[in-house]
Formats: C-alpha cells, sequence, structure tokens
C-alpha cells in the first residue's frame, strides 16, 4: 500500500504532548518503578528545598483510590508573574518541560532535579493534578486534567505559611498498574530520611492502614547500622566527611563477619545504581590504603601479593553519598554519575580520612586485613574450582552431573535450554523436545539458596555446577555473556508450592551470579497448563484459574482435570502446551528496577525471619494464585 510522507507527515508535539506520547524517555517505564518514579520527583523537589535550607518536614499520603498528596513546608513555588510568558511562574513549572529553579544557580546551589521535568512531567501522566502553594503571604491554586489547566491560578486568601501541597493520581490510560507498594514507598523516604537529618518524612498509607515517621540525626552513619542491624560487626560504624574543589563528600561504613559487599551511594540524594567515577574512587582508594598500610605493618609478609579490590570489600557495608553543584547524570532516570571530577574530590578526601582514621585504630585496621587475606586465601581456592568446571566444559562429549540432553544448532537466537524439576519431567520433555534447537537438562535435588552461602560452598553443589556448564558463561567476575550457549534458558516447574520454591531459588541464582542472562532477557519461566477437558476427541488446556471458571460458565462443564505435576504430562502433552514455540506461553525474566530487586532477594531468601514475616504478611492479600 502506498503512503504519502510530506511535511504534514512531520508531528510537532507541544507542551507536554512529548511526556504522554513517550513517557517512558522521562520515567523509565509505565510499569510499577515508573508509577512510584511520580512520587519521587514531586518529594525530590521537596528535598531540594531541604538542602538549600527551607524545608524541614515532609508529610505524603496514599489514598485507597491511589491518589497520592505530598506537601512541604518549603518556600513553595513562585506564583508571580512569569516576565517572559506573562503567566503564573506556577503554571509555567507545571505545564512547561524544562522550566524550574533548579536551573538557577541563586534558587538552588545543590540539587538532585537535573532536566527541570519533574512536577511537569508527574502533571502531564497524571488523570488529574491540583496544585496548592502558599508563600508571600498568599494561599495560591490551580488544578490541571492530563497535564492542563482548568482555569488561571486562583488565590484562596491570605496565610502566614509557606510550602507547597501536590495531589494527584496516575492516568491509567498510561500505567499498566496504580497500585503504590509501601515497601518500596517506605525504602526510599528511609533513605531520604538518612541522607538529610535535617529532614521528617511522614508517611500516611491509607490503603494498608500503615502510619511512618522518618527522621535520623545520625545521618548516614544510621543508615549503616540499619543495614547492618542482623550482621556480626567487626568495629563500631565509622561516619568522615571532607570538602575538595566545593564538592562534599560524606561516607559511613563497617565490616562484618558475612562474606556480602554492599556498598550503596549517592549524589545529591539520588541513588546511583550503576555507581561512576564516585564509586570507582571509593573502591581504588580503599584497595590501595589496605595494601599500603597493610605492609607498612607487617600484616601483609613481604611474599604475599598484594590483595585485590575484592578481597577488601568482602563483609563491608558502607553509604557513600556525594553533594556536587552541577551533576551529569546517564539518563533520564539517573542511575549513574557523569560528572568526572568527582573523582578527583573522593579520592582526596578519603585519602587523607581514612588514613588518619586507621593510623588512629590500629586494632581496626588488623581485623579488615586479617578478613582480607581470608577473602584473598578462599578466592584462590574457588579460582581452582572454576578452573576445574572449565577443564570438564573443554570436553564436549563428557557426561554431565546433570545428564543435559543438548541440542544440535550452533544458533544461539535459536537454541533453547529448558532447566526442569525432577527426573520424571526431565524424561518426558528429552522425549517431547525438538532436538534440534532444545536442550534439557533435568534438576535432581533442590538448588543451594545462594543468598545464605558462600562462593566457595556454591561452587562446590551439583546442581549448581551443572546450571554453570550447561550455560558456559562462568559466573560473578568471570562472567562473559559471548561464551553463552542458549539462546533462551527457560525454567520449567510443577504449578505448585515446591515448584515456586525452585524457580525462586533457580532465580536467585541468576540475579546474584548470572545477572546479565536477566538483563539481557535470556531467561525465561514455561507456563504449563494447570487444567485439562476432554471433549470427544478435542483436548483443551487451560493455564489459570480464571480461565478455567471462565470457560465453565459459558459451557457449564465440569468433566476437568488437574495437573499435580509435569511429570504427570506424556510427551505429546507437554510439547503441545508447554515447549512448542508456536503456542507455548513464557514469561520473560526482567528487572524494572534493580534495586526493588535486590531488596526483595535479600528480604525473601535472606537470613532476617522478623523482615521476611512483616513483608509475606503485609503482601498476603495480594496473592491470587496460591497453592496449598
Amino acid at each position: 500500500m502506498k503512503t504519502d510522507y510530506n511535511a504534514g507527515s512531520i508531528k510537532i508535539l507541544k507542551g507536554l504532548d512529548p511526556v504522554r506520547k513517550r513517557p517512558g524517555m522521562y520515567i523509565g517505564s509505565t510499569g510499577k518503578s515508573g508509577l512510584h518514579h511520580l512520587v519521587y520527583e514531586i518529594v525530590d523537589n521537596s528535598i531540594d528545598e531541604a538542602l538549600a535550607g527551607y524545608c524541614k518536614n515532609i508529610w505524603v499520603t496514599v489514598y485507597e483510590d491511589n491518589s497520592v498528596k505530598i506537601k512541604d513546608d518549603g518556600r513553595g513555588i513562585p506564583c508571580g508573574i512569569h516576565p517572559e510568558t506573562k503567566s503564573s511562574a506556577l503554571e509555567v513549572v507545571m505545564t512547561t518541560l524544562h522550566a524550574g529553579g533548579k536551573f538557577s544557580k541563586d534558587s538552588y546551589k545543590i540539587s538532585g532535579g537535573l532536566h527541570g521535568v519533574g512536577a511537569s512531567v508527574v502533571n502531564a501522566l497524571s488523570e488529574w493534578l491540583q496544585v496548592t502553594v502558599k508563600n508571600e503571604g498568599k494561599t495560591y491554586y490551580q488544578d490541571y486534567i492530563r497535564g492542563a489547566p482548568t482555569d488561571a491560578v486562583k488565590i484562596l486568601g491570605e496565610t502566614n505559611d509557606s510550602g507547597t501541597e501536590t495531589f494527584f493520581k496516575a492516568d491509567h490510560e498510561i500505567f499498566s498498574t496504580l497500585d503504590y507498594d509501601f515497601d518500596i514507598l517506605e525504602s526510599r523516604f528511609k533513605e531520604l530520611a538518612y541522607l538529610n537529618p535535617v529532614i521528617t518524612i511522614y508517611f500516611d498509607d491509607k490503603k494498608n492502614n500503615e502510619r511512618k515517621k522518618y527522621h535520623y540525626e545520625g545521618g548516614i552513619l544510621e543508615y549503616v547500622k540499619a543495614l547492618n542491624k542482623n550482621k556480626k560487626g567487626l568495629h563500631k560504624p565509622v561516619f568522615t566527611e571532607g570538602s575538595f574543589n566545593d564538592i562534599l563528600v560524606q561516607l559511613s561504613f563497617q565490616y562484618t563477619s558475612s562474606y556480602d559487599e554492599d556498598i550503596v551511594t549517592f549524589v545529591n540524594n539520588i541513588k546511583t545504581i550503576e555507581g561512576g567515577p564516585h564509586l570507582t574512587a571509593l573502591k581504588t582508594v580503599l584497595t590501595k590504603i589496605m595494601n599500603d598500610m597493610g605492609r607498612q605493618n607487617s600484616i601483609i609478609k613481604e611474599k604475599d601479593a598484594n590483595l585485590q579490590g575484592s578481597d577488601v570489600r568482602e563483609g563491608i557495608t558502607a553509604v557513600l553519598s556525594i553533594f556536587v553543584k552541577e551533576p551529569q547524570f546517564e539518563g533520564q532516570t539517573k542511575s549513574k554519575l557523569g560528572n568526572e571530577e568527582a573523582y578527583e574530590a573522593v579520592n582526596k578526601v578519603l585519602r587523607d580520612k581514612l588514613t588518619e582514621f586507621f593510623e588512629l585504630n590500629p586494632k581496626v585496621l588488623k581485623s579488615i586485613l586479617n578478613k582480607a587475606l581470608s577473602a584473598a586465601r578462599a578466592r584462590q581456592a574457588a579460582k581452582k574450582a572454576r578452573e576445574m568446571i572449565r577443564r570438564k566444559n573443554m570436553l564436549e562429549n563428557t557426561t554431565l552431573p546433570g545428564k543435559l540432553a543438548d541440542c544440535i544448532t550452533e544458533d544461539l537466537e535459536k537454541s533453547e535450554l529448558f532447566v526442569v524439576e525432577g527426573d520424571s519431567a526431565g524424561g518426558s520433555a528429552k522425549l517431547a523436545r525438538e532436538r534440534d534447537f532444545q536442550g534439557i537438562l533435568p534438576l535432581r535435588g533442590k538448588i543451594l539458596n545462594v543468598e545464605k552461602a558462600s562462593f566457595e560452598k556454591l561452587l562446590k553443589n551439583e546442581v549448581v555446577n551443572s546450571l554453570i556448564v550447561a550455560i558456559g558463561t562462568g559466573l560473578s567476575d568471570d562472567f562473559d555473556i559471548s561464551k553463552l550457549r542458549y539462546g533462551k534458558i527457560i525454567i520449567m516447574t510443577d504449578a505448585d508450592v515446591d515448584g515456586a520454591h525452585i524457580t525462586t531459588l533457580l532465580l536467585t541464582f541468576f540475579y546474584r551470579y548470572m545477572t546479565p542472562l536477566i538483563t539481557n532477557g535470556h531467561v525465561y519461566l514455561a507456563q504449563a497448563p494447570l487444567y485439562k477437558i476432554e471433549k470427544g476427541k478435542n483436548k483443551m488446556y487451560f493455564y489459570t484459574d480464571e480461565e478455567l471458571n471462565s470457560y465453565l460458565e459459558k459451557n457449564g462443564h465440569s468433566n476437568y482435570s488437574r495437573y499435580k505435576g509435569l511429570g504427570e504430562m506424556n510427551p505429546d502433552q507437554l510439547w503441545d502446551t508447554t515447549m512448542d514455540p508456536e503456542v507455548r506461553k513464557l514469561i520473560k525474566i526482567e528487572i524494572d528496577d534493580a534495586e526493588v530487586a535486590d531488596k526483595f532477594f535479600t528480604i525473601l531468601m535472606g537470613s532476617d525471619v522478623e523482615e521476611r514475616r512483616n513483608f509475606i504478611k503485609r503482601h498476603a492479600l495480594s496473592v491470587t494464585n496460591l497453592d496449598v
């Protein structure tokens, strides 16, 4: 079909139209993470007021209908007539991209907001929004429908208070979900309260009937204590700070007896999940100081090799917070810092401060170095174990511990590996598969819970070894995506509690040690049918209770059977329902928000029983398909 492409085909998006047209460009996604990002944008504006010294309290309320109200006691958005637009500055801020006080060095010396789009983007993506501002002795008000003002800014009366109140409801036409998660919001509010000791945040979640107050006078020192509440510390938490070239650097850290490295970094209160020069500088400084002072104090012997960065960081919990006048972030959601000058500032401040601290606290230095030396020995042992796995993998026809039935094709895009629960289901899957492009790896027994195990213990686990060899990429620091043997890794387990547990253990393993498999879209869950109805020669399969009930309501049939496991299905049924690329249903595993995923894996698979119990209580009512 011929189509005309001319000057009239060029579309000009005006006002906030670009945001509604491409919301992902501004808030990352239109799923759960993007929904919560709306709240963060408004709260971050209040935090910027706190950084400027004008705000001490922030109130956040989530209502039963998923509307949200955020109020602060800052200066309030200016509401006078803007000299260029000749309209209220409040309307300019709420309806114009790249308009705000953050572009003026006189208004905000330091702010997290870089693009100046926060309030206007929230407005654009809201079904409705109301903003009330108190400043210069008056109360101003304006409301909007999907970003457009319904009327001019009104003066409601006089006041002696100051501040901004934003009341909005996210647009159901934009977002796939409007349900806010208490745990996700609480996590962000706690972070902001730790990072800004002058701030008190009041959180009222009327949906869950939860009311919380967050205020931490100890700042990030208390943050580290909270992160380590269930760990055994090798010393008391340490706090240090200093400035270089107008960049403020704050660090709190504590080493524990655990194997984990937990370093959280922030720039102007924005969490930099992907790091940047400031994180690189912290790692470099720690490694250099530990090696230098270890040799000076004869804790590291002359014959010993230098400690590596991973050795030095084993067991550390650290919070690094820096404040930069003009931050440059990579991406709208600000997950990575781009300011190279941050490296020099962090390097200079921490080199001086940490050297001084360890000189004054030799016992702390010795305890950390002894742990690092132990980590080095474990690393060397793990290296030998990995080399053994590599040697096994070099022999193509080696009988693998997990009895891998490999596929023929070498085309990565076509090849699939089904990781199957148990020998019975594995046997059916081997008979059902298409040998050309589908491999089968049956698992014997349950995979190790890697959230609670050391790396050395992980490598000794038979199921883990089977997965490592079959997938081919290696893991952790040795992970190499170019050696991936299958384009799709498909977890196929029974639709019961045990199957869900195995799935969770596998996903935990992939997330912790083969993260690029998930971020590059290689991990899937197979959906096997729950029910079958035979009507003459016809067989119908149903994957959810809803599908079955809908059919029964329309047709009135009750002669259905429920599958208890994959092993009950013969090879033809398994192919027709679960493995045939033409008809099967696969769930692609994605990480919308790595930070939230990390937190939930820690809660659900870690050792904090009380935190896990509270999480389950809070989310129990949202479970819709529980197999008891």
